[in-house]
């Protein structure tokens, strides 16, 4: 096992523009780490610097406590699982298995014991005789683990290796590579666009954008306290509810208006951030969909109840809970509710929520104002804060 630690790493292809830019990174010894991103934002470009089949154009890249940058892959120690399996069509998923420790004149015992070790860990023991074709895409990925397993690497690489599969092998595979780190724990680095992947293997997310870090922390952090709308929008299924709103002062006391709504901001809590508010600051507010509940009882009378009416317009049943869409002021938000408790189209409803499940974000930075400001080294990369506490009225 081993620490990955990048300093100033930077990637340019030719005279373009820098597809990764100046980044500082430290990966524990044994820590799952996932990059996640949309297409394009330098995660895959990343991941394969670290396995040494992207030259670095800046900065420094180390492997336990060894500079690498000028190393070929085959001697960093780390083993890479892609998106596209990579087995040999001819050979048995035992000769795939076992390819790299003949390569390496390990005995013929040693190989046989290893290959049968890893074999059983991943459900394989009873298809080791049998060739890819006569496999399914996720037994065929769990051999492909297999061959990256066997070599007791320092670091595993996975390069979004579910992309390929259905729903159900998907969610599969993801318990057997967590089972995995958990048994191995080997350092690992997964790179997907999907974030129920990120949310659900990783110890630590890597959030990444245009080539920087958007934000890193654990997936309850980036769940709790997106630092930017774009963490906000990307993190969580359904996607977060926004709204445009204005900043005002009433007697020194701030508050944001917008859609003939006033909420008051406890000012207390904007203290402790070190947050300064604007007289006609721009902001948006945000709420997740799972966090709005059907209104209507006692409690939604409390001081610190936000509530949203409006006509609902599409529902969609997911099971146990139902996807409600609705109207509100002209723009469209989204509420998770209990699926034997679903309005109908066309129904005028309220939706409530605590005011401490509220973020707001400054329009033109993109930052959470509910958070304090992080110190200027770490702006891109800030820790996790405590979740926001608010106190709001309504007019």
């Amino acid at each position: 096992m081993a620490q990955i630690v990048c300093k100033g790493l930077t990637k340019r292809y030719d005279s373009g523009p820098p597809v990764l830019h100046p980044l500082d990174l430290h990966i524990r010894d044994g820590e799952f780490v996932v990059l996640l991103g949309p297409s394009g934002c330098g995660k895959s470009t990343m991941l394969r610097m670290i396995a040494g089949l992207e030259d670095i154009t800046g900065g420094e890249l180390s492997i336990g406590d060894t500079v690498v940058n000028a190393r070929p892959a085959r001697e960093r120690n780390v083993a890479m699982v892609f998106q596209n399996y990579a087995l040999y069509p001819h050979m048995t998923v035992y000769d795939n298995i076992a390819f790299g420790l003949r390569r390496l004149k390990v005995s013929a015992a040693e190989i046989d014991r290893r290959v049968r070790e890893v074999a059983a860990a991943l459900s394989l023991d009873g298809m080791l005789e049998r060739k890819p074709r006569a496999m399914s895409g996720g037994q065929q990925q769990r051999a492909a683990i297999a061959r990256a397993m066997i070599k007791t690497p320092a670091v595993f690489l996975f390069d979004e290796p579910l992309s390929n599969l259905d729903a159900k092998l998907r969610a599969q595979l993801r318990g057997d590579i967590k089972r995995l780190h958990q048994r191995l724990k080997t350092t690992t680095v997964y790179v997907t666009h999907d974030q129920l992947e990120a949310m659900t293997l990783a110890d630590r997310v890597i959030l990444m954008r245009g080539g920087h870090i958007e934000q890193s922390g654990s997936p309850s952090d980036l769940y709790r306290c997106p630092h930017t709308v774009f963490a906000a929008g990307f993190i969580g299924t359904p996607a977060m509810n926004f709204l445009d709103a204005t900043v005002g002062f009433d007697g020194g006391a701030p508050y944001v208006q917008g859609y003939e709504q006033r909420w008051s901001l406890a000012a207390p809590r904007f203290a402790a951030a070190g947050i300064k508010l604007r007289e006609g600051q721009a902001v948006k507010l945000a709420i997740r969909p799972n966090y709005l509940k059907l209104g209507g009882t006692d409690e939604s009378n409390s001081a610190s109840a936000l509530r949203l009416a409006g006509r609902v317009e599409l529902v969609e049943l997911l099971g146990a809970e139902a996807l409600v869409t609705f109207d509100f002021a002209g723009e469209h938000l989204a509420a998770l509710v209990p699926a034997n408790s679903v309005p109908a189209p066309g129904d005028m409803v309220t939706f409530r929520f605590d005011a401490d499940d509220l973020h707001v974000f400054d329009t033109q930075s993109g930052r959470n104002v509910t958070l304090p400001d992080a110190p200027p080294d770490t702006a891109r990369q800030p820790d996790a804060t405590a979740a926001p506490q608010w106190s709001v009225s309504h007019p």
